[in-house]
């Protein structure tokens, strides 16, 4: 069975506080993540190993955005996003 179906999908946008590499103006940027929330119950056709991996699992948060674009009207400038987890478990 496949881990997808033990979770509900979701996109949620979160301020985050990123400095810019370039002009190093400090400002929040909304950045899109991939909310994986457990389901209730296990869906059916479910064998003891599915059981298992099914008790282990954990609701999650994925980052979807790889680089932000300055807000700064002189730079805007794309650059990488670092400093923050790319996973949040919930």
């Amino acid at each position: 069975m496949d881990e997808r179906l033990f979770y509900s999908e979701s996109q949620v946008t979160k301020p985050a506080r990123l400095n810019c590499p370039y002009c190093r103006v400090v400002d929040d940027y909304p950045l899109r993540w991939l909310v994986r929330t457990k389901k209730d119950r296990l869906p059916g056709g479910a064998d003891e190993r599915d059981r298992a991996k099914f008790a282990k699992a954990q609701s999650y948060m994925v980052l979807l955005d790889d680089k932000a674009q300055c807000k700064q009207p002189r730079c805007r400038r794309p650059f990488d996003i670092s400093g923050i987890k790319t996973t949040a478990f919930l």
